[in-house]
């Protein structure tokens, strides 16, 4: 394994829990949201797609990054958020996950890191 490589990215895994459910309904809003949140974590946005399932009902949506991509999942009904925050590069996610949770203000949260490409292995 060549120990000299470095992640081709940091991912992050977050559930959010115990949010208010208004803020969980509203697509336009949470673009906004994570565009701020891209911004703030030095990623360039490319493109976003946000859809709602209707009114009062949750929202998924994804930004793609040139350095990859933030996605979110709502489940108004439950107080629930899943967010997938991946950035390679220079791009921080965790400053894109503080934004997002300053915003939401969970009342609890889960977080996976993950660091990916770390298990390139060299050709023999």
């Amino acid at each position: 394994m060549n120990h000299d490589f470095r992640p081709a990215g940091q991912h992050l895994l977050a559930d959010l829990y115990g949010i208010d459910a208004f803020l969980l309904t509203d697509a336009v809003g949470i673009d906004a949201l994570l565009r701020g949140a891209a911004q703030a974590a030095g990623a360039r946005i490319l493109h976003s797609h946000f859809h709602t399932f209707g009114d009062g009902q949750g929202v998924t949506g994804v930004l793609l990054l040139a350095e990859s991509h933030i996605s979110i999942h709502t489940w108004p009904e439950h107080g629930f958020a899943a967010a997938d925050i991946f950035m390679c590069g220079g791009a921080q996610p965790e400053l894109a996950l503080r934004v997002i949770e300053a915003a939401l203000q969970p009342a609890a949260r889960e977080v996976q890191a993950i660091g990916r490409g770390i298990a390139l292995r060299q050709a023999n």
